[in-house]
C-alpha cells in the first residue's frame, strides 16, 4: 500500500474564501473585495526603510525571538498605547506573520486530541492551527445582542471538557468588525482563570478601531487587564495597520514561559522573520502614525458608504463595524453563502467571501472589504445592488 498523508493534515479543510479568490483570478474585470487588505500599497517611507536595511546588511540570521530593537519598539509601543509594561527580552516574540504567531503558540500549548474553544464566526486560521496541532476545535457562536454581537458565557461553560485547553477570540473581529469591551474581556480573563485554560487573543486589527472619536486611538488590549502570570497569548501583525501583509511580520506577546517556547518554535519553522523586513517594522512603529490615521479617515469614509449602500438593498440586513475594516451583511433568503458567492462573482463579477468559510454562526452571510479603492468600492456594491434586484 503507498503511503498517504498525515491525517492531521487532512483533517484541515480548504478554505472556501481561497476557494472562491482562485475561481476569481482565472476570470477578467473581478471587483475583489474577498481578501483583507486595503488596495493601497506599503507605504514609501517603509520602502525606503527596508532598502536602507538592504543595503547596512541586514541579510542575515537574528535571532530566533527577532531583533532586539524591534522587540524594544515593540515595549514603548505597548507603554505608549495601552499603558502597559513588557519585558521584550521575555514577554515578546516577532513571528513570521501573525498566523504564524498562531500557529507556534497553539503548538506550545495543546498536545494531540486537546480541544480549543473558537469564538465564531472568525478568520479559520486560528481553527485550522488547532487542527494541525492534532487539537479540537469547539466553534462557539457569537450571538446577536441587539445591536452588536455578545459572547456567549453559557454556551462556553457547557462545550468545557477535560481536555479543554485554550479559548480563542478575535478583537477586532474579523469578519464581525465586533470589538471586545473591557467588562467582557474582564469576563473572557476571569473564565479562564477559573478553568485553567491558555487565553488566545486575536488583536491584528487593534488601529481599526471605530468607537472612538479619535481615529488612531487602539481598540483596548486584554494586555491592561492582565498579570504577568496569567496564561494570556496576545497575537499581532503589522500588515493591516501599515499595509504590509506581503511582508509577513508579526508577534505574540505571552507570559515567558510561553513566549521562550515559542522562539525555539520559530527556528523549525521559518527561523525568524526577514531580518530587513523587522528592521522596516520598527520604522513603521516610529514614523507611521500620520500615515495611519489618513488610512483610517480614508476607511471611515469606505465604512459609511458601503453601509448605506448594503441597508438600502432588499433583504440585507448589516450592522455597524466597531473595529477592522469588513462589513458581515446577512441576506434574507440566501441558505448556501458560498453558491450565492459563486453566482454573484459570475454574473456580476464582484468577489465577496461566503459567511460559511469563518465558521458556525457564519452562513446566510457574506464578508466584504471595504478597504477597496474608493471607485473599485462603489462600483462593487453598485453591481451587488443590480444582483439583488435580479434575484
Amino acid at each position: 500500500m503507498p503511503a498517504g498523508l498525515a491525517s492531521s493534515a487532512l483533517r484541515v479543510p480548504y478554505t472556501r474564501v481561497r476557494e472562491l479568490a482562485e475561481r476569481a483570478m482565472r476570470m477578467q474585470g473581478v471587483l475583489k473585495l474577498y481578501f483583507g487588505e486595503s488596495s493601497i500599497p506599503t507605504p514609501d517611507y517603509i520602502k525606503q526603510a527596508a532598502w536602507k536595511a538592504l543595503q547596512e546588511g541586514y541579510t542575515y540570521y537574528s535571532e530566533n525571538a527577532g531583533l532586539p530593537s524591534l522587540r524594544a519598539a515593540l515595549a514603548r509601543h505597548y507603554a505608549r498605547l495601552h499603558r502597559v509594561e513588557l519585558d521584550p527580552e521575555r514577554e515578546i516574540v516577532i513571528t513570521a506573520s501573525g498566523v504564524q504567531a498562531l500557529n507556534v503558540a497553539i503548538r506550545a500549548v495543546l498536545d494531540p486530541g486537546d480541544e480549543a474553544l473558537v469564538l465564531t464566526p472568525a478568520w479559520p486560521n486560528g481553527a485550522a492551527n488547532v487542527l494541525l496541532a492534532g487539537g479540537v476545535p469547539r466553534e462557539i457562536p457569537h450571538p446577536v445582542c441587539g445591536a452588536r454581537y455578545g459572547v456567549d458565557f453559557d454556551a462556553l461553560r457547557a462545550a468545557l471538557t477535560p481536555r479543554t485547553r485554550l479559548l480563542i477570540y478575535t478583537s477586532p473581529s474579523n469578519p464581525l468588525g465586533w470589538v471586545a469591551t473591557v467588562a467582557e474581556q474582564q469576563r473572557l480573563l476571569e473564565f479562564a482563570r477559573e478553568h485553567g485554560l491558555w487565553l488566545l487573543a486575536d488583536e491584528v486589527y487593534e488601529r481599526l478601531y471605530w468607537r472612538t472619536d479619535r481615529l488612531g486611538e487602539p481598540a483596548p488590549s486584554i494586555l491592561r487587564l492582565a498579570s504577568r502570570e496569567d496564561a494570556l497569548i496576545v497575537v499581532q501583525s503589522f500588515s493591516k495597520s501599515y499595509s504590509m501583509t506581503g511582508w509577513r511580520v508579526g508577534w505574540l506577546v505571552a507570559r515567558g514561559d510561553l513566549a521562550a517556547k515559542a522562539a525555539q518554535l520559530n527556528e523549525y519553522i521559518v527561523s525568524h522573520a526577514p531580518t530587513f523586513a523587522q528592521k522596516a517594522a520598527e520604522t513603521a512603529l516610529a514614523e507611521g502614525e500620520a500615515e495611519l490615521c489618513a488610512m483610517l479617515e480614508r476607511l471611515r469614509r469606505n465604512r459609511d458608504r458601503a453601509l448605506a449602500a448594503l441597508r438600502a438593498m432588499p433583504r440585507v440586513r448589516v450592522a455597524e463595524p466597531e473595529g477592522a475594516f469588513y462589513l458581515f451583511p446577512r441576506i434574507d433568503g440566501v441558505a448556501d453563502s458560498f453558491a450565492f458567492c459563486v453566482r454573484l462573482l459570475e454574473e456580476a463579477r464582484v468577489g465577496l467571501a461566503p459567511g460559511s468559510a469563518f465558521g458556525s454562526g457564519g452562513e446566510g452571510a457574506v464578508r466584504l472589504c471595504f478597504a477597496a479603492e474608493e471607485g473599485i468600492l462603489t462600483e462593487a456594491l453598485g453591481r451587488m445592488a443590480d444582483f439583488l434586484a435580479r434575484l
